[in-house]
């Protein structure tokens, strides 16, 4: 049923910011159909300072003052002719999507060592023989064994690791298990201390 003088909400045009409801959303919109621009402009500063009351900030006025006129012109749809105290893109600038960042498609055998890891055996696939590379790979041992550990796999062995280790460099890089030194690691991927502690 249709009364006279009652409409609703869902009948009215969409409001644009609701945070500062519709009566002044119309007070804009009057602001926009007067001729001249000396009256648009004082009638938009009022408006500034009826929004500040409406919609109370703890941020001081110099910091909300060019978010309050920004929310002017998107009220006006941006066809409110004044002159801004503050600049801010315009609304078909905000409009442009912006660019799709593509996701990298890199791929690696086994995902709990990472692409980092491939990175390091590919260096040591390169790297000539020599106290340089011997460094390299067992500090590259030692994470493969604690990246295992965080990846939640129960029984982490050293044997593991340099047998991963000889596989992903193509069998260049040859360790025994006791050149692995590093802790046990917990579930969550931290170091366990032995139990002892050290003298002071």
């Amino acid at each position: 049923m249709k009364i006279d003088g009652l409409d609703y909400n869902t009948e009215r045009e969409k409001l644009r910011l609701k945070a500062y409801g519709r009566d002044i959303q119309q007070m804009v919109e009057h602001a926009v159909t007067l001729p001249t621009k000396a009256e648009r402009q004082r009638c938009a500063e009022n408006i500034i300072e009826t929004m500040k009351r409406v919609v109370p900030s703890q941020q001081s006025y110099k910091e909300r003052t060019p978010m309050l006129w920004y929310h002017l012109a998107l009220m006006s749809d941006f066809k409110l002719d004044i002159d801004y105290p503050v600049e801010f893109e315009h609304e078909d600038k905000m409009a442009t999507p912006p660019e799709k960042i593509e996701y990298s498609k890199e791929t690696v055998p086994v995902r709990h060592y990472g692409k980092l890891l491939f990175g390091m055996f590919d260096k040591l696939k390169q790297m000539p023989e020599g106290a340089q590379r011997d460094a390299l790979a067992v500090e590259t041992a030692e994470q493969m064994y604690r990246s295992l550990a965080s990846w939640g796999f129960g029984s982490v062995d050293k044997e593991r690791v340099v047998s991963d280790l000889a596989r992903f460099t193509d069998g260049k890089i040859q360790l025994m298990p006791e050149d692995v030194h590093v802790s046990a690691v917990g579930a969550g991927g931290e170091q366990k201390s032995n139990g002892k502690k050290k003298k002071k």
